[in-house]
């Protein structure tokens, strides 16, 4: 049967935000006094939400204490609710993929491991809120991915079935959701991968952009 749906990860697959990630890490460990990470260290820890990116940036020898856990979070939270959006670019392609998505008349949405509180704002200030019906962010549930819940979630509210909906996202993360949820997916191999690129022998296509992505949907 034909695609019904079509639902996107956000971060490194639509936008490159690692900018403004990068820019509130190293200001959250400059708050705390902690050792300073490079650009490529918070690239590498992208991808489980902001407590795991936090928790990955104060960890060294041993997991930071609870306490100091805790004051990262929130200092993140804040650096990063004033910097969101604000170097962040959206990938070349991704407008002219979504555009050619919503000619195919699939229903749009997004489901990332990003909370709520900076998706839709950084959907926003990208320009890209107005493609999707459904926007299921990392705290919408008790569960992220790589567990299937998001997408079982983000497919009832598009009112389609799990192996309707074409997943594209960035990484294992994304596969091993899709593949839970039973959704066919398709990857990006310019994204956030924790340091594990992803491999066409993990997804149903690796394709070069959301261009491709779409042309792939066509012919699903």
């Amino acid at each position: 049967m034909p695609l019904r749906s079509a639902t996107f990860d956000l971060d490194g697959t639509l936008v490159d935000s690692i900018p403004d990630l990068a820019a509130a890490c190293h200001a959250m460990l400059a708050e705390l006094g902690q050792p300073p990470r490079t650009d490529g260290d918070v690239h590498r820890f992208v991808g489980k939400g902001m407590a795991v990116l936090v928790e990955r940036c104060l960890t060294w020898d041993a997991a930071p204490e609870a306490s100091l856990l805790e004051a990262g979070i929130a200092s993140f939270r804040r650096h990063y609710a004033d910097i969101n959006g604000r170097a962040s670019t959206v990938y070349p392609g991704v407008v002219e993929g979504l555009e050619a998505f919503r000619a195919l008349g699939l229903p749009l949405g997004v489901v990332t491991n990003k909370p709520a509180a900076f998706t839709s704002p950084l959907l926003e200030r990208m320009g890209l809120a107005g493609y999707f019906e459904v926007v299921i962010a990392g705290d919408t549930l008790a569960f992220k991915k790589p567990r299937p819940e998001p997408l079982l979630h983000a497919c009832a509210l598009l009112a389609t079935e799990p192996g309707l909906n074409l997943h594209v996202g960035d990484s294992l993360n994304d596969i091993e959701s899709a593949r839970a949820a039973g959704c066919p997916v398709i990857c990006v191999p310019y994204g956030y991968n924790e340091g594990r690129p992803v491999d066409s022998a993990d997804c149903d296509a690796l394709v070069s952009d959301l261009v491709a992505a779409a042309r792939w949907a066509a012919g699903a």
